[in-house]
């Protein structure tokens, strides 16, 4: 099979065969992408960090590599090493979701991210350096950089979440009477039965901004510490899926 891939092209023909050094490079620069994406998620806590990036890249590139190795003509119609990798990684990405204290989904971004290192070590491990390096390029910035224009626009939309506990559960009604004062619409309230032994009331209340005031001016978080000088709630935060 010819190889027509620019950085190959580049480097040379030892480059796109599947001798020691093309090997060494291929896994090399594996564990190099993976390094990076992994501090970057390290970086920021998350639970996938940057050894199980770097064994998820490095085996990725590994299967591929044998893959290579045992269909050098490329003649197989459905190479099983790369399809068995796609379904393991996605099942660790799966397997990596946990579900916090209000029921919302942690570690999807990072679980993603472990689906795109597993796309670059195939692509390493069959010699194209240019789509693994391009899906670097994209996925690197995308976790870096992307999240504080997305938090940016997350306040400014018109709907948004919060975790509220209460002193008491009577204090729910005079909570929705401020809410509805300051041009806000309740659209769910959920009862987090999580605390109930706590002495505490907690909800998940999803809200909707509808006075027009509040949607030039007011960020979310304005608004949710305006509600927190009310001498009734315990705590309140935005919640983030």
């Amino acid at each position: 099979m010819t190889i027509h891939d620019p950085i190959a092209v580049l480097l040379g023909p030892w480059s796109w065969g599947l001798g020691i050094g093309s090997i060494l490079l291929r896994l090399a620069l594996a564990a190099l992408l993976a390094t990076v994406v992994g501090w970057e998620r390290s970086s920021k806590r998350h639970s996938a960090g940057l050894r199980t990036f770097i064994l998820i890249t490095a085996g990725s590139t590994a299967a591929m590599l044998l893959d290579c190795c045992l269909s050098p003509d490329g003649s197989k119609a459905f190479h099983l090493l790369p399809a068995a990798v796609v379904i393991g990684v996605s099942t660790i990405c799966v397997n990596s979701l946990l579900f916090s204290a209000k029921n919302r989904i942690r570690g999807l971004t990072t679980a993603a991210a472990l689906w795109c290192c597993g796309i670059i070590g195939l692509a390493l491990g069959a010699g194209f350096y240019t789509v693994g390096l391009l899906v670097f390029l994209v996925l690197l910035p995308a976790l870096a950089l992307l999240p504080g224009f997305e938090n940016y626009l997350k306040d400014r939309s018109n709907h948004f979440e919060i975790h509220l506990e209460l002193k008491s559960a009577p204090y729910l009604q005079d909570f929705i009477t401020v809410i509805r004062a300051l041009g806000l619409t309740i659209d769910e309230i959920e009862l987090n039965t999580a605390y109930v032994n706590s002495g505490l009331s907690v909800y998940t209340v999803s809200l909707s901004i509808k006075e027009a005031q509040l949607q030039k001016y007011k960020t979310h978080g304005e608004i949710i510490e305006a509600l927190r000088s009310l001498e009734y709630i315990s705590y309140i935060e935005e919640s983030h899926g």
